[in-house]
């Protein structure tokens, strides 16, 4: 066990220790009197002083020391009962420690960073495995948690674990905190503090890795920047927690399509490390057996399995779901078995000495268990659960039937379209059609030995009669049984023909697409050259668009389900579609292929491995994860004849897609030497066109009319492959790719795709945003993550956020992410330049507005950075003007209610729209200040308060103040002089009443009227007007409408000192017919020509933005402003 560190002066214990090992850090002792030496003398007396003296009859007989080499001070950091318990702790240190202390410089520094390494040890060999069994400890976990990040008090902290942490070539002893959104880290060691906060969503590589420096450690890539974490005492579980919530965070946020809201981790609040390790079994239990989602792992069981047809017991686990009771080997014999629970109509316990039972299945079988820890346990399991799985109802083919099972509404075939097109010939003589009769001979003797149906045992033997070729006449039941879809047939009866009456006749995009592609699905077969092809390939796609309408349609969908409805019945047909779409290649078929585009990648990975040769002469590898995209797409069915890539399809439902990975290896490598001598793309595309265009199948006994014949079909010259040669060669070079290694390649790769295709998406909007704005382009990228991360900060806590469904992949670049009113609200007060303080939740509102063109309520990152550039880095009359539109801006009942189709990202795209905004765009002339509609007198109030609150605090915030008073006064009395020569003018009557329309735009620099000219100069010459003895200390009430801002009367002076110049005109009841709100008005001009004569205000809005300094305090403040 790892020990407190205690100092130890290690001459005193000479004599009584002897070493066994040493380096130059560390020592690993035996104490006299254990071991080989205990008979001696010394080895007596040190016995008989641990047994007679209190102070020494713990003391345990191993143990390790720290030392440093300039010290004769040791430190005691581990014992052991046991030479093989010390030596455990020992190869630690060694693997762990001993490489990673030659950085440190002194030996104080050395012996700090073992010391808070090891009490590290000691409290994590503490911690539980979950709050609920040490409720104590996690909670003070998490109030340190809260205090040392300062993250909102909704996060869920999962678990921790003691770690290092790599700045450099010096570690930093710390704490690693897992939790629902982030991945945190803390260290205070030396006097230098280390503190990491980092969303899982902007998580790119998540690897073990090892080094010379590093023994293993994690390595997390966070926006091009590694980072590693070491030492850890559970490694491999710390790495399992990560990546799982790393893989929750992505399908969360980024892959929606595939998101249920019925996922069990759905909700962020109630994430568990126990519910995540729960989650990752059922998972796995699933993918491995093929079951359905509704099938959850409930109890494990270790023990042997009498196998009959080999003669032995054979070890492994019996795993048993709500429905079904599985069976997998551990000896190395591939043997798995899956039995559903109403199948059992017995349980019997025969011999209770060897912990035995049996298992009795209808059709006179029975299976025998032996050496099960709980045997009682697991039989009252099994009977439980027999009782409560009652046998679905389902429909089961019969071979002599008719062609069509009439529903309610629709006629659906029962028959593969291959029985329909080209019936089995029982009297043929041909050849070909001998080999197949033989092939069907194997598999009876297979099926008579191991069963058939569900409760078939599955063993390498299966899998070599796979690799040989299935017959044409099961290759529909085996699909069937080995992808797993006849679980799911059994478990929905009835639920196919539903979805046809629901959705058969409706319209929608995906009904079009289909349409379209109906004709282009395998188009020289006669089964769809027919109606009764084109009508059943219809059905089943539109029944599974209608199912799944987050992925609706996808092209490459209508080949693979025309091979299917080739061998298998359309009902059968559909539940294979399922299988392939939401548990064999899950992400495949969506609008960005995210799943083809991992299994790429880990193409690419495993020709690193493999090929190195390849490898070598083509450094650049991505032209093969483009070549490759439909092999993956289309199980090799687009690039091989149909007669060939059934083959494939074979391996590939009993293999997963293990089998793809394989087979596009040894074609690779079966084109070695012709690719290695390619000098360019198209070289190495012609190269695997001749190729494909060459494998055959010898043995298949379709007809000629049925068989795709290639272009060099005649050609004897050239060379050609057998499709079975080829995946005997892909299973005996590659066999050893074991399907775990496939997965964690998957799911550490699935990080990295989809992070690609946001930076993608980052590039592509920087780049359209970069030529409009002058920020340069590492504050553009800094504020494109702010804006990213707002929208992602709202939806951490919430189990279905609203503002999930604003971003849309499917949409293009500078629509994918959006904000509504609030997120908007939240970042555009962290980001404005200036303090509003009150105002600043109706700055915020009102910018919304003004800069939402569109109107849906949902501002992209264009029209947000537009607006913030203007306030960054604009002139004074840009600044100016964009506060005066922000307060022409209605207020509206519907603010933030956005107008946008939930379904926006399904709708066609109308290019000529997209063009059209575009020249629009291109051709958009400069606005003219002249063109701006006049202020009038409520939004010319709020402006002036917005103007007092962009100055407050503001060093200059007298003058400030003084300044905005004074051209008020002066635009009011502008105002006076022109609504006085209107009223003088002979054209108007005395009566009419004029209006802000009416008025003339009267610069106030220019006056057009002696009287206006007396009143510029009396303002400027006033040493000191009744408004400045009011601007001392301003506020929000000094506009505040208590009397009239100008004579009611024409007899009124327009430059009278008793006129209170920044109260606002209100309507009264003494003259309720001439002073009404809006009755007079502003141009912006005359605004902005009246400010330009104050250097202060044009100061204030000419200086220099801090634009670096205010970014990092809204990236520091953003998750804190979070409420």
């Amino acid at each position: 066990m790892w020990l407190k560190p205690e100092e130890v002066l290690l001459k005193n214990a000479l004599k009584l220790w002897v070493t066994e090992k040493s380096n130059d850090y560390f020592v690993l002792q035996r104490r006299r009197g254990y071991g080989e030496d205990s008979g001696g003398l010394t080895g007596l007396l040190v016995g008989t002083l641990d047994t007679v003296l209190d102070s020494t009859a713990k003391v345990a007989p191993f143990r390790i020391l720290h030392q440093t080499p300039d010290s004769q001070v040791y430190w005691s950091v581990a014992c052991g009962a046991s030479l093989e318990e010390i030596s455990q702790h020992w190869d630690w240190l060694q693997q762990n420690i001993i490489r990673t202390l030659s950085v440190f410089d002194s030996g104080e520094d050395i012996t700090s960073f073992v010391q808070g390494k090891i009490r590290g040890l000691i409290a994590e060999e503490g911690t539980s495995t979950s709050d609920e069994e040490d409720p104590e400890r996690f909670r003070e976990a998490v109030l340190r948690f809260e205090r040392l990040f300062g993250l909102p008090q909704r996060e869920k902290l999962v678990t921790y674990f003691s770690c290092s942490y790599w700045r450099g070539r010096v570690p930093n002893q710390g704490w690693i905190y897992l939790s629902t959104n982030f991945l945190c880290f803390y260290s205070y060691m030396l006097g230098n503090e280390v503190k990491l906060v980092y969303p899982w969503d902007e998580v790119s590589r998540l690897e073990r890795t090892s080094s010379v420096l590093l023994a293993e450690s994690i390595r997390v890539c966070v926006r091009g920047e590694d980072h590693f974490f070491s030492m850890l005492l559970r490694l491999q579980q710390t790495y399992l927690i990560m990546q799982q919530l790393a893989d929750y965070a992505i399908v969360r946020f980024f892959d929606k399509e595939t998101f249920n809201a019925e996922h069990p981790l759905a909700n962020p609040l109630h994430i568990t490390q126990r519910a995540l390790e729960t989650h990752a079994r059922n998972q796995s239990f699933r993918a491995f057996f093929r079951l359905p989602q509704e099938e959850n792992l409930c109890e494990v069981y270790e023990s042997f399995l009498w196998v009959p047809f080999s003669h032995v017991n054979t070890l492994g686990k019996i795993c048993v779901s709500e429905n079904y009771l599985c069976f997998a080997s551990q000896d190395g014999s591939q043997c798995h078995l899956i039995i559903p629970l109403w199948e059992v109509f017995s349980v019997e316990l025969p011999d209770r000495s060897s912990r035995a039972l049996t298992v009795c299945l209808r059709g006179k079988r029975a299976l025998r268990f032996s050496e099960v820890r709980d045997f009682e346990r697991l039989a009252a399991t099994i009977r439980r659960k027999c009782g409560t799985a009652g046998s679905p109802q389902h429909y089961v083919s019969n071979p002599d039937e008719e062609g069509v099972m009439v529903g309610q509404s629709q006629a659906v075939s029962t028959e593969a379209l291959m029985n329909v097109f080209h019936p089995h010939d029982a009297e043929n003589l041909d050849p070909k059609m001998l080999k197949e009769r033989m092939k069907e001979q194997s598999w009876q003797i297979h099926f008579a030995e191991y069963g058939r149906g569900t409760g078939m045992f599955c063993t390498k033997k299966t899998r070599d009669l796979i690799v040989r070729g299935v017959p044409e006449t099961l290759r529909g039941e085996l699909w069937m049984l080995f992808s797993g879809a006849v679980h799911d047939m059994i478990s929905h009866p009835g639920y196919y023909g539903r979805l046809l009456e629901e959705c058969m006749g409706s319209s929608s995009l995906a009904c079009d697409e289909i349409e379209r592609d109906l004709h282009r699905s395998l188009p020289e077969h006669p089964a769809f050259q027919s109606d009764t092809g084109i009508s059943a390939l219809r059905r089943v796609l539109t029944a599974y668009a209608h199912r799944n309408p987050k992925i609706g349609y996808c092209q490459a969908m209508n080949i693979l389900t025309s091979v299917l409805l080739l061998y298998a019945k359309e009902e059968e047909a559909f539940w294979l579609l399922v299988a392939v779409c939401e548990r064999m290649l899950p992400d495949y078929f969506n609008r960005r292929i995210i799943g083809a585009l991992v299994d790429q990648a880990v193409f690419e990975e495993l020709i690193r491995v493999h090929l190195t040769q390849l490898t070598e002469h083509m450094t650049d590898l991505s032209f093969f994860s483009s070549v490759s995209l439909s092999w993956f797409l289309t199980l090799f069915i687009s690039v091989l004849p149909i007669e060939s890539a059934v083959n494939v399809v074979d391996c590939f439902f009993y293999d997963g897609i293990k089998a793809i990975l394989q087979l596009g290896l040894a074609v690779l490598d079966y084109n070695m030497d012709n690719l290695l001598c390619c000098h360019d793309d198209a070289e190495a595309v012609t190269v695997l066109n001749r190729f494909f265009d060459n494998v055959t199948n010898k043995d298949s006994p379709l007809p000629a009319t049925v068989q795709q014949a290639s272009a060099t079909a005649n050609d004897k010259s050239i060379q050609k492959v057998d499709i079975s040669d080829l995946i005997k060669e892909a299973y005996e070079k590659y066999g050893d790719i074991r399907t775990e290694e496939v997965e964690n390649m998957r799911k550490r790769n699935k990080l990295y795709v989809i992070q690609t295709l946001e930076d993608t998406t980052k590039q592509n909007v920087l780049r359209v945003v970069a030529q409009d704005v002058k920020f340069s382009a590492a504050q553009l990228d800094e504020l494109y993550m702010l804006f990213k991360r707002q929208h992602f900060v709202s939806c951490y806590w919430l189990v279905s956020s609203p503002a999930l469904q604003n971003h849309d992949p499917s949409l293009p670049y500078l629509d994918q992410y959006q904000l509504d009113q609030s997120q908007f609200s939240s970042l555009f007060n962290l980001l404005q330049p200036w303090t509003t303080h009150t105002h600043s939740r109706s700055l915020a509102r009102s910018a919304f507005r003004l800069l939402d063109e569109n109107g849906d309520g949902l501002v992209n990152f264009k029209e947000f950075i537009l607006g913030l550039d203007i306030l960054y880095n604009r002139s004074f009359t840009e600044k100016l003007k964009f506060l005066f539109k922000l307060h022409l801006q209605p207020d509206s009942a519907e603010d933030g209610v956005i107008r946008k189709c939930p379904e926006r990202g399904r709708a066609k795209v109308d290019l000529q729209e997209y063009l059209k905004q575009w020249q629009e765009d291109l051709q958009r002339r400069e606005e003219n200040i002249k063109d701006l509609p006049r202020i009038n007198q409520v939004q010319f109030i709020g402006l002036t308060k917005t103007l007092y609150g962009v100055f407050h605090g503001n060093e200059e915030e007298e003058s400030l103040y003084r300044a905005v008073a004074r051209v008020t006064s002066l635009l009011l009395r502008m105002e006076e002089v022109g609504r006085k020569l209107q009223e003088s003018s002979p054209q108007k009557t005395p009566q009419s009443t004029p209006t802000s329309t009416a008025q003339p735009e009267t610069s106030p620099t220019q006056p057009t009227s002696p009287e206006t000219k007396a009143l510029a100069e009396g303002e400027s010459n006033q040493p000191e007007s009744p408004v400045s003895q009011h601007e001392t200390a301003p506020s929000h009430s000094d506009i505040t409408p208590t009397s009239t801002s100008r004579p009611s009367t024409p007899t009124s002076s327009p430059t009278g000192t008793s006129s209170p110049m920044l109260d606002t005109p209100t309507d009264t009841p003494s003259s309720p017919s001439t002073i009404r709100d809006g009755d007079w008005s502003f141009s912006f001009e005359q605004i902005l020509a009246s400010l330009l004569n104050e250097p202060s205000v044009v100061r204030f809005f000419e200086r220099a933005i801090e634009t670096d300094s205010l970014i990092a305090r809204a990236r520091k403040n953003q998750l804190k402003d979070v409420h």
